[in-house]
C-alpha cells in the first residue's frame, strides 16, 4: 500500500458545494448519530489529506475529523489497526482507511460494518474496485482510491536502441540482460523484501501466468499449479542469472523507487506514483509506462490501493457514512488525483482530457486496473500474506527451486486455509 501525495481556499468552496450532495440518505446499517470523527490512515507522505478534512471541518464543525496518521508502512499501519480494533469498546478510530486486501479480515472479525450500497455512487467507480470492498457478497467498505502495477522503464535508453517497451516477459528477460549492461544499468527490479510488496509481485507473477493462489473467499487453495511454478520461476531465475539484482531482494516500493529514480535501474514494476514523483530527479522526463508484461503477452497486475470502513463501535456512523460518501465524490477524487498524485476510483475521471495531460500515465492506468485482479481474499489474509513472502523469498534466494517452493506454498497455505 503506497500513500504519495499536497491546499487553497477553493477547498472550503468545494467543501461547501459538496455539503449537499452528502447530507441526504439513510443512515448507515447499525444506527444513527453525527458528532466528531477519528480517521485513520497510513502515512500522508505528501499532506494531500489534511486540507481535504479541513474543508470538510469548516463546512461540517458539528462533525468535525480528527486525522490519525499511523506508519506508512502498510504491515506496521495493520499492526497497529488490528490491535485497536480487537481492544473492544469503540477504540480510537471511527473510520479506517484500509487497504484494500484487509476488507475480507476485517469484515469477518465483526470489526467493520456492513453499508448499505444505495448510499454510494458505486456505479460510477471503475468496476473492479468495487469486488475489493466486499465480503460475502455484502459491502462492507467504499472504495478511495485504487492502483495497478506498472512496468516504468527508461524511455530515453529504449529509444535509442530502436526497441519498444517490452510486451513478454521474455522481451523483458531479454532487454534486461542484454540492453541494460551497455548503460550501466540493472535489468529489472520490483519490490522483493519479504513484506506486503513481495506477496503482490509473486501474486501478479502468478495470475500473469494464468494462476491464482487462492479460490472461494479464501477455503480453496489453488497455487499448487504450472502457471504458479512458471510465475514463481520467472522471478527466481531473474535472480540467479542477475538480470534482477541482488539489491533487489531488500527493495520495497520507497528504495525500488529511489533505484530507479537515480538512474541505476532499466526496468522497475511499481506503482503509478512512481511517475508522478519523478520530478527532479535525474530521469525526469526519460519514463515510460506500460502495462505489466506476461509469458506470452499482457500480464496481470493486482489492485492495490484503499477502501473506507466505518469501525463497528463508531460513536456516530450516520456521519461517518456523510464523510465516506464526501471523500469518494467526483470533486473530491479529483482532488486526490492532482494533489495526492493518488489514482482515484471514479471511472470518469480517466478520460478527462486536462487530467491526461496532466498524468500522462492515466489511460494506461486506466487499462491495468480493469484486467487487474484483487491479492487472494481470506479472512486470515495476514497469515497469507506471510506465507507468501517466506516462500517466495526462499525461492527468489536459491534456498528452494521454484517447484518445491509452490509445493510447500500449497501445505502451508492449506493450514491456513482450515484453522
Amino acid at each position: 500500500m503506497r500513500w504519495t501525495h499536497a491546499a487553497g481556499r477553493g477547498l472550503l468552496v468545494l467543501a461547501v458545494v459538496l455539503a449537499g450532495c452528502v447530507s441526504s440518505g439513510a443512515r448507515a446499517d447499525g444506527g444513527g448519530g453525527r458528532g466528531p470523527l477519528t480517521l485513520a490512515t497510513a502515512g500522508d507522505l505528501t499532506g494531500y489529506l489534511g486540507p481535504l478534512l479541513a474543508g470538510w471541518n469548516r463546512a461540517h464543525p458539528a462533525e468535525r475529523v480528527t486525522l490519525v496518521e499511523l506508519p506508512d508502512s502498510a504491515d506496521e499501519t495493520h499492526a497497529q489497526m488490528t490491535t485497536d480494533l480487537r481492544g473492544g469498546d469503540r477504540g480510537r478510530f471511527d473510520v479506517l482507511n484500509i487497504d484494500v486486501n484487509w476488507t475480507s479480515e476485517f469484515a469477518a472479525a465483526g470489526w467493520i460494518r456492513p453499508l448499505p450500497p444505495s448510499r454510494f455512487p458505486l456505479k460510477t467507480f471503475l468496476p473492479p474496485v468495487v469486488d475489493t470492498a466486499t465480503y460475502e457478497g455484502r459491502l462492507y467498505a467504499v472504495p478511495y482510491v485504487t492502483n495497478a502495477g506498472l512496468l516504468l522503464y527508461r524511455k530515453d535508453v529504449l529509444d535509442k536502441e530502436g526497441v519498444p517497451p517490452p510486451r513478454t516477459w521474455a522481451e523483458l528477460e531479454h532487454d534486461a540482460r542484454t540492453i541494460a549492461p551497455k548503460y550501466g544499468l540493472d535489468g529489472y527490479a520490483g519490490q522483493f523484501l519479504p513484506y506486503e510488496g513481495l506477496t503482490v509481485n509473486a501474486a501478479e507473477a502468478v495470475y500473469s501466468a494464468g494462476g491464482s493462489i487462492l479460490g472461494g473467499e479464501g477455503t480453496r487453495v489453488t497455487v499448487n499449479s504450472d502457471a504458479a511454478r512458471e510465475g514463481i520461476g520467472f522471478l527466481a531465475r531473474g535472480v540467479r542469472e542477475g538480470w534482477i539484482p541482488r539489491a533487489a531482494l531488500t527493495y520495497k516500493e520507497e528504495e525500488s523507487k529511489q533505484a530507479f529514480q537515480d538512474g541505476h535501474v532499466l526496468f522497475l514494476r511499481n506503482w503509478p506514483y512512481a511517475v508522478a514523483s519523478a520530478k527532479g530527479s535525474k530521469v525526469a522526463g526519460k519514463i515510460g509506462a506500460v502495462t505489466l508484461p506476461g509469458p506470452h503477452g499482457p500480464g496481470t497486475s493486482v489492485l492495490g490501493g484503499s477502501n473506507l470502513a466505518v469501525n463497528s463501535h463508531a460513536r456516530h456512523p450516520d456521519s461517518a457514512a456523510r464523510l465516506i460518501a464526501y471523500l469518494t465524490s467526483e470533486a473530491v477524487q479529483r482532488q486526490v488525483l492532482t494533489r495526492g498524485a493518488l489514482p482515484p476510483v471514479r471511472a470518469a475521471l480517466y478520460q478527462d482530457p486536462d487530467l491526461i495531460r496532466r498524468f500522462p500515465y492515466l489511460p494506461t492506468l486506466r487499462t491495468a486496473v480493469l484486467t487487474a485482479a484483487p491479492r487472494p481474499k481470506s479472512p486470515r489474509y495476514d497469515q497469507v500474506s506471510l506465507v507468501v513472502q517466506a516462500v517466495v523469498h526462499d525461492a527468489l534466494t536459491g534456498r528452494q527451486t521454484p517447484a518445491a517452493a509452490v509445493r510447500r506454498l500449497a501445505r502451508e497455505l492449506d493450514a491456513v486455509a482450515s484453522r
